[in-house]
């Protein structure tokens, strides 16, 4: 054990993290440079466009220190986005330290101080690294000062490295092996491991990522994960060096996997306790939870005959997904879909794309919405996140929403443009403080639904891209809450409803019916779309209709007979309005749903 490091590297979105691990699997030489590719650790073609981590990875790196022994570096790679926030801290539980990386252009962002108190709750030895420096707008001085005023880290310690360069990698190797602890735990102790990741495999069923704290681990033990109470014979355990490579056994401190005819993914909960079935550990690794959808969304096949292929397909991706959560849901306007459940709307996306790029669908998502509290006249709450499930408004005694804690970090000269944003959206201003000389950290709450529409682009946009942002969610809150829906030329369209609050009510509606009046194709004959909440009519948009010249073999004559011909068409269009339906095109849906912003 004296011989192996288990770390992380920590950092804000896009601060370097994949470029820094493939420098460091590089200089160990666990993968020929033939098979080399640039960020090697991220395996979904999403994941390299967008520069983001998905899906964690694990590598254990041999290196060879000046003692010339050989060291095992485990590096347990984490998610970079906010959404990914319990996988994050599942797989700092199974560090003893983490690189902290710091871009030395961008400084010290939200996410970065997020990471690090997630860190410095599983007292993990933090190393700073300040990334980029080969870059000419690199501020050295200015991040360290960073570094010790916002961080409360010695900006003497921090490493100088540039990851593209493969400058400082050497340095960044012996602060790992002479900075961060050894892993404790007893070998001979019940065996207790913890799971961070699981990914499927389809000939072996799922692999299952895990750290070993306490005893040892074989092919062919019966274990059992603690919180259901499933038990599985091993059949094959191993280390990760990018492939996998089977042990004859894992003990305390070693980091691998493990292979046991594991049907899905969803059998294996991220967080979860490992033990033998004969001899159990007394407790379980504490911190686990189950993970929950905070944000909804009903996905349709734009072709109705895809609905089965949409199945199999949800099916597949929930193997790889434990955290997608879906259900049979049906629209008169759209067919037959599903009504999703994700972890964030990043999570939603990254969902999206997979099934349009790996299945070929062509898909349409209705409006992201939250997961509101209704309490009845009766005291009994109800959960609701789909509109068509709202309650009659005369049987609700109060609604409640989710709220967030968010942190904006951004530079002075934006403060107001950003404390407008969060006051437009129902923000609460609840402190801010400056970090250093120009840049400060503001605190609001913020009711959940409405950061998921266009937030964190508004955002980006009135800050010009230096605007850091974190949240976590706090608690449900009493709000102001009514069911929109649309009606076109009369019928309610079920798959355009929308639980808003009463003040975003009218705004909503405005552009709802806007937009589809620009999408619908004009008829013979006056269409409405109409905003409504109850039986009250809050926006109109009208679609004028053609019209038809009537008078034109009237090549003369008395005004009269021309008059009686449009009266004619008049009645005809009246008559052609009561029988007549709307056909309303797929993409009148996607300009409303898929863009649906506030």
């Amino acid at each position: 054990m004296k011989n192996i490091r288990n770390f992380s590297i920590i950092a804000h979105i896009d601060h370097g993290k994949s470029t820094l691990s493939d420098r460091l699997i590089q200089a160990t030489h666990i993968v020929s440079e033939r098979d080399f590719k640039d960020q090697i650790l991220d395996t979904m073609d999403i994941e390299r466009e967008r520069g983001i981590t998905i899906k964690s990875q694990t590598a254990c790196l041999p290196y060879k220190f000046s003692d010339n022994k050989i060291y095992y570096l485990n590096i347990i790679d984490t998610p970079g986005h906010v959404d990914f926030s319990y996988e994050v801290s599942r797989a700092l539980a199974s560090c003893e330290g983490a690189l902290l990386l710091i871009d030395a252009s961008q400084g010290v962002e939200a996410q970065t101080l997020a990471n690090l108190f997630l860190a410095l709750e599983h007292d993990l030895e933090i190393i700073p690294v300040i990334n980029k420096i080969d870059l000419p707008s690199a501020d050295i001085d200015r991040v360290k000062q960073q570094i010790e005023e916002d961080l409360g880290l010695d900006p003497e310690t921090a490493i100088l490295t540039s990851a593209k360069e493969g400058v400082g990698i050497s340095e960044i190797f012996e602060a790992i092996v002479e900075r961060i602890p050894p892993p404790q735990g007893d070998p001979g102790a019940p065996l207790k491991a913890l799971i961070f990741d699981s990914n499927y495999d389809s000939f072996r069923g799922t692999i299952v990522h895990f750290r070993v704290f306490e005893g040892t681990i074989r092919p062919g033990d019966v274990i059992s994960f603690m919180s259901k109470n499933a038990e599985h014979r091993v059949e094959e355990v191993g280390i990760f060096q990018l492939q996998r490579v089977p042990r004859k056994l894992l003990s305390a401190g070693d980091v691998g996997y493990l292979i046991a005819g594991i049907k899905t993914v969803s059998d294996t909960k991220c967080g979860d306790t490992i033990t033998h079935k004969t001899r159990p550990c007394l407790s379980p690794k504490s911190g686990f939870q189950e993970a929950k959808p905070v944000v909804f969304s009903s996905i349709y096949p734009v072709a109705s005959d895809e609905y089965e292929d949409l199945a199999t397909a949800l099916e597949k991706l929930k193997l790889n997904d434990a955290s997608l959560i879906y259900e049979k849901d049906s629209s008169a306007a759209l067919g037959f879909g599903f009504r999703c459940g994700f972890l964030g709307l990043l999570h939603l996306e990254v969902v999206q794309e997979r099934l349009e790029r790996e299945y070929d669908l062509s898909l349409i998502l209705t409006a992201p919405s939250v997961k509101y509290e209704v309490v009845l006249n009766d005291d009994s709450v109800m959960v609701i996140d789909n509109p068509a499930l709202y309650p009659d408004p005369t049987t609700i005694k109060e609604s409640r929403e989710p709220f967030i804690r968010a942190s904006i970090i951004v530079p002075d000269k934006y403060m107001g443009a950003v404390m407008k944003l969060c006051l437009d959206r129902r923000g609460i201003n609840k402190n801010y403080q400056y970090l250093t000389s120009n840049r400060l950290e503001m605190i609001f709450e913020l009711p959940l639904a409405e950061v998921v529409y266009d937030f964190y682009d508004k955002l980006k946009s009135i800050t010009q891209g230096y605007g850091s942002f974190d949240y976590d969610i706090i608690d449900y809150r009493v709000t102001d809450l009514v069911k929109l829906d649309i009606l076109v030329n009369g019928e309610r369209v079920d798959a355009l409803s929308q639980l808003v609050h009463q003040e975003r009510a009218v705004e909503r509606a405005r552009r709802a019916c806007d937009r589809l009046k620009d999408e619908i194709p004009r008829q013979m004959f006056k269409i409405a779309i109409q905003g409504v909440i109850g039986a009250k009519i809050i926006a109109r948009s009208t679609i004028s209709p053609f019209r038809k010249d009537v008078t034109a073999k009237c090549y003369g004559g008395d005004i009269s007979r021309k008059r009686k011909l449009l009266e004619k068409q008049k009645k005809g269009k009246k008559r052609m309005k009561m029988v007549g339906d709307v056909m309303i095109p797929q993409a009148a849906f996607l300009s409303v749903l898929k863009t649906g912003k506030d």
